[in-house]
């Protein structure tokens, strides 16, 4: 049986990157979040397709998650993210893309456009981190996630606010996902207790952020576990050209929660003409 959460491959950074891609209009990259077993298919499932219809959309497992090379002794930092970020870009021969950030992906979107201003168009950040906040419990049970089913359950209540989303059977799906190997073992080196200094890690400083040119487009839950609202009302005070939008009744997941409606806004806003 083919798993539709392998796309294709490219060494990208001098790592071998697995990588879903749609569509052929102007190149649109997603990075997905930091959840146990989590993979760019499963992150961005609902929007792909709707968003390939407009866009040349890619959307890869980071190094450390998914189906990517998980190099032995490798240092899972914001700069080695970006450096491999930046090597996708060269790999396929995109000299500047829009980006699409969820949660830990926002924070690296940002870092990215910091780091290489010129790589980097619009940037739409949903459930972002990339700012300093206090270490929620919620995300503390998401990095400090050890492998059970019951466990798996959990971390999905904290990631939806409607429970009907996440019924038992996706919490199976993706148990099985965060025990295949090598998974856990990756997930588990990244994000060590004491968790505040890794909030802190991927942050980028009230001045980089401040400075920051590009268009951005805040999407969050008001009802968001993992990452507090806080963190993106942080980024709508700091940033010039900036919008956010808020769901109420919606926690983490809003490319799930409220699949439309994202889609909806963020074909507006990386349709408009520059």
């Amino acid at each position: 049986m083919t798993n539709v959460e392998i796309g294709k491959e490219i060494v990208a950074a001098g790592i071998k990157t697995n990588y879903h891609e749609l569509g052929t209009g102007d190149p649109v990259f997603l990075i997905h979040g930091s959840g146990p077993g989590v993979s760019a298919y499963a992150n961005w499932r609902l929007v792909l397709p709707t968003l390939g219809q407009l866009f040349r959309v890619i959307a890869p497992d980071m190094v450390g998650f998914g189906f990517t090379e998980r190099p032995k002794n490798y240092i899972y930092s914001k700069d080695n993210w970006v450096g491999h970020i930046i090597g996708m870009l060269d790999a396929l021969k995109i000299e500047r893309a829009d980006f699409i950030g969820n949660s830990f992906g926002g924070a690296l979107a940002i870092a990215t456009a910091v780091k290489h201003p010129e790589r980097v168009g619009r940037l739409v950040l949903m459930g972002s981190a990339g700012t300093h906040f206090e270490l929620t419990p919620g995300l503390d049970a998401v990095w400090g996630y050890t492998p059970s089913i019951e466990k798996m359950r959990n971390l999905l209540d904290i990631f939806a606010f409607d429970r009907s989303l996440v019924n038992d059977e996706l919490a199976k799906l993706r148990y099985e996902a965060s025990i295949r190997p090598g998974f856990q073992e990756s997930f588990g080196s990244m994000f060590p207790a004491p968790r505040q200094r890794w909030v802190d890690a991927l942050a980028s400083s009230d001045e980089q952020i401040r400075n920051l040119a590009n268009e951005v487009l805040l999407i969050h839950g008001r009802d968001d576990q993992v990452v507090p609202l806080s963190s993106s009302l942080r980024l709508f005070q700091l940033l010039e050209n900036v919008q956010l939008h808020s769901f109420a009744r919606c926690g983490h997941w809003v490319q799930i929660e409220a699949a439309n409606d994202f889609c909806r806004l963020v074909v507006d806003f990386l349709s408009k003409p520059h």
